[in-house]
């Protein structure tokens, strides 16, 4: 089978001595591999600064807390997600309030967004969805008109651009996954960026209990209950070597994108998700809205292409169930969704055997 989506390591004789390297030298907690890998991330993807986290979670929930979310505050947000989105509003003791989607590319509309504007409303967090970058520009008008933050969850995005800016700058803060599966991992990762250089100084003492790194533990003072977040430097290593093949990887997979762009656009029964002018997606998946889902991927199967919905809308699950409302528009999109492989793993051959197998209907 070509696989959905496949993990993504250095090679092993590249990767295998720098591991023994760190594993050995006596400081595998925090430290300067951490700095360095944030350092490179933020240089890598054009922004000022990047902290780096254990989890795209853990840097989602520190972006919201440092974006004045709170117990009984309203977060509006997309449930065409992976749950950790809205599992961290939850967490936080706020409410998710479910706005609905463009049903040709599951994100987040604006208007919908913008009608559900409150005062409660502490934040919008909009997700890239599949690497398709949202309506960002549009996004920023309705958080700056209300005077709410704007928090990017680019967990599919990385190397994403809109009119040339990379994503994850639009927002007041935003935040990528180095999750297994992404475009790269450290195993598991997230980083975080954010446009007032105070939210990151104060997410670096959040992440490690609040206290301040390099100052002796006998003279540091706590002033705000912190978490346990911080990357250890096993995790950096393994990021530090990823970025240096990583324009590579992210190219590969916009080529097969705009290959499947140009060769499925005319196949009857299926529709592309559109890329908006000036946008540059990452396509971390393929994302097709099909007649006949559930046909399209048994034939897919048959001809040894994974594919599949990949979420469930978070609404549906029974801890979302007091903020459901109606989304017409992403029960469209989701009841046609199909995802197909798109990513570095996918060879040329390949590719056309997937199209090819779409052709056959």
């Amino acid at each position: 089978m070509i696989p959905l989506m496949k993990v993504l390591m250095p090679p092993a004789d590249t990767l295998m001595p720098a591991l023994e390297k760190i594993l050995y030298c006596g400081m595998i907690a925090e430290g300067e591999a951490v700095y360095a890998f944030e350092r490179a991330f933020a240089e890598k993807f054009g922004h000022r600064e990047a902290l780096a986290l254990n989890s795209g979670t853990a840097a989602l929930h520190l972006a919201m807390l440092l974006c004045g979310v709170k117990r009984g505050s309203e977060v509006i947000t997309t449930s065409m997600t992976a749950e950790p989105t809205n599992t961290t509003i939850l967490q936080l003791g706020a409410r998710p309030v479910f706005a609905d989607v463009d049903p040709a590319t599951g994100n987040l509309d604006p208007e919908s967004v913008e009608s559900l504007v409150s005062e409660a409303t502490a934040a919008i967090c909009v997700v890239h969805y599949a690497g398709y970058p949202a309506d960002i520009v549009s996004l920023r008008a309705v958080a700056d008109r209300h005077g709410v933050a704007l928090i990017e969850d680019c967990a599919h995005a990385l190397g994403a651009t809109v009119g040339g800016r990379p994503i994850g700058e639009f927002g007041d803060a935003a935040i990528f996954s180095l999750q297994a599966i992404k475009h790269m991992t450290t195993v598991d990762g997230g980083m975080l960026v954010a446009r007032d250089p105070a939210l990151i100084e104060e997410a670096r003492r959040l992440r490690w209990f609040g206290l301040s790194k390099g100052v002796p533990r006998t003279e540091v003072d706590i002033a705000r209950a912190g978490f346990k977040y911080n990357m250890h430097n096993v995790a950096a290593t393994i990021g530090l070597l990823q970025l240096d093949g990583i324009d590579a990887v992210i190219a590969r997979h916009q080529e097969n994108g705009r290959f499947f762009d140009r060769e499925l656009s005319q196949v009857a029964g299926i529709t592309p998700s559109p890329v908006a002018a000036g946008c540059d997606p990452s396509y971390w998946l393929y994302t097709l809205c099909a007649d006949n889902p559930d046909d399209l991927i048994r034939r897919l199967e048959e001809a040894g292409v994974s594919a599949s919905k990949l979420h469930r809308p978070n609404h549906l699950h029974s801890v979302f169930a007091p903020y459901r409302r109606p989304l017409p528009a992403l029960e469209a999109f989701y009841n046609a969704l199909v995802h197909i492989p798109c990513g570095w793993w996918v060879e040329a051959e390949q590719r056309q055997q997937i199209v090819d197998a779409i052709r056959r209907g």
